[in-house]
């Protein structure tokens, strides 16, 4: 396996993983077997058991003794503790972004915004708009000056961005997050710290809201398939 950067060999095997989990590739409850994953990427056992040991502080899989890893379920209860926590901590730094009234941020927050509503008004791939709103939502943490919320802020990145994906899969989920990804730009480049703190909480709010419906919904189908099994 290549090296990437500054990260070491078992972070660079959890993002590799983190990926395919993030995808679909793994499937919640899915074991991830230690040997497969050290034979493919031709590496040996021990980084692999170090990389599921970040991810399962990332909250993606599980490790049981003597069973080895599996990935994690997807959770009500784990949306609303994710996404709450996410919801403060966005509205904090765009209103320390605000505060910092920087031109060559909130041009780069443009640059963004305006690839974010390409992909949404084409119906382009859930992973892709996922990714980029995901990447959207780093900058502003990086932009607002504070590296202990850009810290907290990429702590929720996988399980984010795994949530995220439900809660922006169909076109018209896409198209509103777009447009208040927009008047949140508006807000910010009108110093309107009222309407910016509320529409950074609702863009959090809005994508939570979706993935608790979703997956109650998945809820009782799930119980019968395991019921049949």
């Amino acid at each position: 396996m290549r090296g990437d950067g500054l990260k070491s060999l078992p972070e660079q095997i959890a993002d590799r993983i983190g990926d395919e989990i993030v995808t679909g590739a793994y499937q919640p409850g899915q074991r991830i077997q230690e040997q497969h994953v050290a034979a493919a990427l031709g590496v040996s056992r021990g980084p692999v058991r170090e990389a599921l040991r970040i991810l399962e502080k990332d909250g993606l899989v599980v490790i049981h003794p003597r069973r080895g890893a599996q990935v994690t379920h997807l959770t009500v209860d784990e949306v609303k503790e994710i996404f709450d926590i996410r919801m403060v901590l966005s509205a904090l730094a765009a209103q320390l972004i605000i505060e910092r009234d920087d031109a060559a941020t909130l041009a780069r927050l443009k640059e963004m915004i305006a690839a974010l509503k390409s992909i949404a008004a084409e119906d382009g791939d859930t992973e892709v708009y996922a990714r980029q709103a995901y990447a959207l939502s780093l900058f502003l943490a990086t932009a607002s000056g504070s590296a202990r919320l850009e810290a907290m802020m990429h702590a929720l990145a996988r399980q984010t961005l795994r949530y995220s994906q439900l809660g922006l899969s169909t076109p018209e989920r896409r198209r509103r997050s777009a447009r208040l990804w927009t008047r949140l730009l508006q807000a910010m480049r009108a110093g309107d710290r009222e309407e910016t703190e509320a529409l950074s909480r609702r863009l959090v709010t809005e994508s939570r809201d979706k993935i608790i419906e979703l997956l109650e919904a998945e809820e009782p189908a799930a119980g019968k398939r395991r019921a049949a099994g």
